[in-house]
């Protein structure tokens, strides 16, 4: 208990009444109530209303004069109650603060999966690993798509909302090889098989093509990065890029094909930042430096070949993805790359990032961690759960457990993180940005829900 001094005994009438009225209790200064009250009837209804949850612990901190944290709060062991009748005495239970271990989910839209494979032979088996970028408003969504041929192409869909997709055009708008321009890539395609195979080609089903786009607008130019794969020997990253006026109109204006990583340097889901630092592209290639405060950014003047980081192995600039150590950080202990590009927020670069936990299950999970706003290179916070896993049958229809996440915009305060689920389809989640934030830098549990759509 906590004794309330003369001083203080106007703050004690406001949370009285405000507990008192959560419950349906009349509570006066001058009356004689004896009911008593359940705390975890009071907490209960308190928290169905966050302003009103918000105000009463503001309330508490002022009574007690102390930070508001479990070690100045009487912490009572037995069920207790807060009786109006004694105005000298308060009674404050532990629930009545948040537990910095309550799990916060996020929401996965219930019309889930949003894109799934269409009659077109292009992308008759998969559409999934959506890029997404917002421009005049509306929502441009490219994903890769998967057909019969074994070869990777990029569609588009837009939506107004951000998670109702009404355009969804019936060709591919981006093809960096044809079928006959990937059959000459036959050297690096051992054990070669050139059709559509989930046994030799388990990215997917694919065999050749670009797959996995990322896209950002810088200066009025959407960047897209791909990774083109021509056979597990000849893995590598391009960028192409078009103006904002011409994807508006629907022109497929795109600029040629340009490698960023250097041939026979296996190399894949490479990411720009949305603004260029000091005048230079800022490419996210390294999410395992085996320091987890520190991750691998270059900063360029173009978007080729001739500053590309070097190296394949554990231990360079740009690691062969395929072949990092196993270690344990933070929920995981395989780090796999980043997902979408990294957004700015007023706390650093949001990052959400791909890796494999450590119950050795193998399943494709999300992460989530804020980088430095002027050094990206630094790690400020990182979450120690994973925010989304692959818990759902579009997330396990063709390929078991991948979540694979290549696309997020903010709406009106709210993230939305775009991914592919089972190597197969297009999915969505979202979460306020601010509980997003307000999480990662509390290190509180973050989890997606399914939720019904409103």
């Amino acid at each position: 208990m906590v004794n309330i001094n003369k001083k203080q005994k106007n703050l004690k009438k406001p949370i009285l009444d405000r507990m008192a009225s959560s419950v349906g209790v009349k509570a006066k200064s001058n009356s004689s109530v004896t009911k008593k009250i359940t705390l975890k009837k009071v907490i209960s209804d308190v928290k169905t209303d966050k302003r009103k949850y918000r105000s009463i612990k503001k309330e508490i901190k002022n009574i007690i004069k102390k930070p508001l944290n479990l070690k100045n709060l009487i912490i009572l062991k037995k069920k207790k109650f807060v009786s109006l009748k004694d105005k000298k005495k308060i009674e404050i239970k532990k629930d009545i603060i948040k537990d910095k271990n309550e799990v916060i989910k996020l929401k996965k839209v219930s019309h889930n999966p949003v894109l799934s494979p269409s009659l077109y032979g292009w992308e008759s088996q998969g559409t999934f690993n959506p890029a997404t970028v917002v421009c005049d408003g509306i929502v441009h969504l490219f994903y890769r798509a998967l057909g019969n041929d074994g070869i990777s192409r990029v569609g588009y869909a837009s939506s107004k909302d951000g998670i109702h997709f009404d355009t969804r055009l019936t060709y591919p708008v981006y093809v960096s090889q044809s079928y006959e321009e990937a059959k000459k890539h036959f050297p690096y395609t051992s054990p070669a098989r050139l059709v559509y195979d989930r046994e030799l080609y388990p990215s997917g089903g694919s065999w050749g093509g670009c797959e996995d786009p990322r896209s950002v607008i810088i200066d009025g130019i959407v960047y897209i990065t791909l990774n083109i794969f021509n056979g597990w020997n000849s893995l590598r990253v391009g960028v192409i890029s078009i103006k904002e006026s011409d994807l508006l109109k629907k022109r497929w204006n795109w600029s040629n094909l340009s490698y960023i990583t250097k041939l026979g340097d296996r190399q894949k889901n490479w990411v720009l930042f949305p603004q260029k630092f000091d005048g230079k592209f800022a490419i996210f290639h390294n999410l395992d430096l085996g320091d987890p405060v520190r991750v691998g950014v270059s900063f360029v003047n173009n978007l080729d070949e001739s500053e590309s980081p070097l190296g394949s192995a554990p231990g360079s600039a740009a690691p062969d993805p395929q072949r990092l150590p196993d270690h344990i950080v933070a929920w995981h202990k395989h780090t796999r790359s980043a997902s979408c590009p990294p957004i700015k927020t007023k706390d650093g670069w949001l990052l959400l990032y791909h890796a494999m936990d450590k119950d050795g299950n193998n399943l494709y999970k999300l992460g989530a961690m804020l980088l430095d706003i002027k050094d990206p290179r630094k790690v400020l916070y990182r979450a120690n759960h994973p925010i989304l896993e692959p818990d759902e049958w579009y997330e396990n229809d063709w390929k078991p457990g991948i979540i694979y996440a290549s696309g997020a915009i903010v709406k009106k305060g709210i993230l939305y993180v775009y991914y592919g689920g089972g190597d197969k389809h297009v999915c969505i989640a979202s979460i306020s940005l601010k509980e997003l934030l307000d999480s990662l830098k509390e290190d509180k549990i973050i989890k997606f829900k399914n939720t019904k759509n409103k």
